[in-house]
């Protein structure tokens, strides 16, 4: 129900847009990292039924906004996205960036109000899941159930370890966490992990890691001074995976 056009090794984009009416979760080259992973094919077929498929959302493109009532989750299929929130002075606050096979939206299921603000990076493409018939598909099909619940875990996981990023390491050990974790998440997507685009910019980077773009800047050179990586333009080659991991502390999942 995700990507089906093969990604690049170092981007996160498709390489060409494919027919909307030709894209079906039981052909998904990366299922296993959505919905169906642990569904039959006749549940598959099930959970397809009800996904919508929309056209591509460009740069900049807002997907939903902070107090919308929530109609439907997303599923991204290709390219990539951020979440963030408006601060009473309207300063944003970048809280994720979600790349292929990465389902949006969970937050707002408790008040059933989007909690965050979300928008496209780059083209990208999303599978929207009108969450009530997802709600009631669920309770038919334990497996799918049970996958919902997984994918939330990993969202409270996921912000356990940015509080602890945030809070209990140094600069230099911020950044190289960050990269190590899109380096994982890329190596699930059978992506290149030592070498990938960014695609966010430096000034998300800083934003999401609460640091000065200036900051974030200085450390990639730091970091490649140390011969862990090295940045240029906005591709990344990790030079010594295993150090960098180490210095980043192999416990973090940002």
């Amino acid at each position: 129900m995700v990507l089906v056009d093969k990604l690049r090794s170092t981007d996160c984009k498709p390489t060409k847009l494919m027919d909307l009416e030709q894209i079906k979760c039981q052909s998904c080259s990366i299922s296993r990292l959505c919905l169906p992973v642990m569904l039959a094919d006749a549940e598959i077929e099930h959970l397809d039924s009800i996904v919508k498929r929309r056209k591509p959302y460009q740069k900049d493109d807002v997907l939903f906004r902070f107090g919308e009532p929530l109609q439907s989750l997303y599923a991204v299929r290709s390219g990539c996205l951020k979440t963030y929130t408006l601060d009473a002075d309207g300063i944003e606050q970048i809280t994720g960036f979600y790349l292929p096979g990465e389902i949006i939206g969970l937050d707002a299921i408790a008040n059933n109000t989007h909690q965050s603000f979300a928008k496209a990076l780059d083209t990208s493409l999303v599978c929207a899941l009108p969450y009530n018939k997802l709600d009631i598909l669920a309770g038919q099909i334990p497996g799918l159930r049970s996958q919902l619940l997984k994918i939330m875990s990993s969202e409270i996981q996921d912000d356990k370890a940015l509080f602890l990023l945030l809070n209990k390491k140094n600069a230099e050990q911020r950044l190289a966490a960050f990269v190590i974790n899109l380096s994982r998440r890329y190596a699930n997507r059978g992506l290149a992990s030592d070498r990938f685009q960014l695609p966010m910019t430096q000034v998300d980077i800083a934003n999401y890691l609460g640091m000065a773009v200036e900051t974030i800047s200085r450390l990639f050179k730091k970091l490649h001074k140390l011969d862990l990586l090295e940045l240029k333009q906005k591709e990344i080659n990790i030079l010594n995976m295993q150090q960098l991991s180490h210095f980043a502390g192999t416990s973090c999942h940002v």
